[in-house]
């Protein structure tokens, strides 16, 4: 793969400048051009879409107790608190077997059923753990290894193929449950040297993108066979951390369609990233969205870096729906006003509030944000209709 130099940064970051001369964002695609989103060419009447919700990332509440710690139980109990959906990790086979489910169409239907059957469907599939492993740093492969099977423990190689046919596995398993999108990570190769002391050398940055991309465009092109986008959640730890190092790595993976982006807000908040400007600049790439809350109080004693410090101590603090500093009622109107119609999911993470209640919170805040979008104009009563002779008369054009 050729070196990711300046040029082809520059390239990338002006495919997301999309600013016009009025401050707004002009998209990517031809055939919007010029309306507004979500007007139809042809009547000028708006087509926009609703996304679906609330739905509920399983993952932090599997337990070794009922109702967490099988499917059926613990998808009746998201169905209970009010929720439709559920997202599924696919590391517990307590949810879900990948490989039976790459295998099988019959398998998945069996998994959906026992999810309608108690009240909700599948959103999507998770694969963060196994994501994180395609690529992993040497000063985290202890810290990371219990994230892999015990067979490639201690054999990074060994680990990161399993990480990637476990990628493969899962794009055959969304094909088979007809899903549109997956989230993962990406992994990270160049986190150790985020911070730039001692000064890197030059390249270091480049070569990591590359390798990260070159371990992910096969992965990409098996989802792409499956018809399923990737959602990679943006999140520190990871090479892809910020709307800036998702334009690197898309360009290095060749502005592959199916990369995509999992959008999760609360991690924008604690770097102090415009996340409302980011749905703006990357609407046409989100794919996923996870709804989490986060707060971010600075001190004269602490900032951005202050993970040294236990959770409640750090200035920057994941919390339960509406306890934080997020803008919901900004990003659902975003996320509406672009015509995202796939999953709110609520991931819950907070370092004050049980999840318990955290969940039995989160579905109706999470349905009380989703817009039902309009399928008219609000001054539609005053609307003389459309006459295109009209329309010139009005502005002076003879003939």
């Amino acid at each position: 793969m050729a070196c990711f130099d300046a040029r082809r940064r520059a390239q990338a970051a002006r495919r997301f400048d999309r600013r016009t001369s009025s401050g707004f964002y002009a998209p990517l695609t031809g055939s919007r051009r010029g309306r507004r989103r979500g007007e139809a060419p042809e009547t000028g009447r708006l087509s926009m879409k609703t996304m679906q919700g609330p739905g509920i990332f399983l993952a932090q509440f599997l337990g070794d107790s009922a109702p967490f710690d099988d499917l059926k139980s613990i998808a009746g109990w998201a169905a209970g608190h009010g929720y439709r959906g559920v997202q599924l990790p696919t590391w517990d086979k307590r949810l879900i077997d990948l490989e039976k489910a790459a295998g099988s169409k019959d398998y998945c239907d069996e998994i959906a059923g026992i999810c309608r059957e108690a009240g909700v469907e599948i959103t999507d599939l998770s694969t963060h753990l196994q994501g994180q492993l395609v690529a992993v740093h040497p000063a985290f492969d202890e810290a990371f290894d219990g994230f892999a099977v015990p067979q490639v423990r201690g054999n990074p190689k060994a680990r990161q193929a399993w990480a990637v046919e476990q990628m493969k596995l899962a794009a055959k398993a969304s094909a088979h449950f007809g899903f549109k999108s997956h989230v993962t990570f990406p992994g990270a190769l160049a986190w150790p040297f985020l911070y730039p002391w001692p000064q890197r050398p030059a390249g270091l940055v480049d070569t990591a993108f590359e390798e990260l991309a070159k371990r992910w465009v096969p992965i990409l092109d098996a989802f792409d066979a499956a018809g399923c986008n990737v959602g990679y959640e943006i999140h520190p730890g990871e090479d892809v951390f910020d709307g800036a190092t998702f334009e690197m790595f898309l360009a290095a993976c060749g502005d592959h369609p199916r990369c995509q982006i999992n959008y999760d807000p609360s991690h924008f908040l604690l770097q102090q990233l415009d996340y409302l400007e980011f749905i703006d600049i990357y609407h046409e790439r989100i794919c996923a969205f996870h709804v989490k809350d986060a707060e971010f109080n600075p001190t004269g004693r602490q900032g951005v870096y202050s993970g040294y410090q236990p959770w409640t101590k750090r200035a920057g603090r994941f919390r339960s729906l509406g306890d934080g500093q997020v803008d919901f009622a900004g990003i659902f109107s975003k996320l509406a006003e672009y015509d995202y119609d796939s999953w709110a999911v609520l991931e819950w993470e907070c370092c004050l509030k049980s999840p318990e209640q955290g969940a039995a919170e989160g579905a109706p805040f999470i349905a009380s944000h989703i817009i039902e979008v309009t399928d008219k104009a609000f001054d539609d009563f005053a609307s003389g209709g459309t006459d295109a002779a009209a329309n010139r008369r009005m502005l002076g054009i003879e003939g």
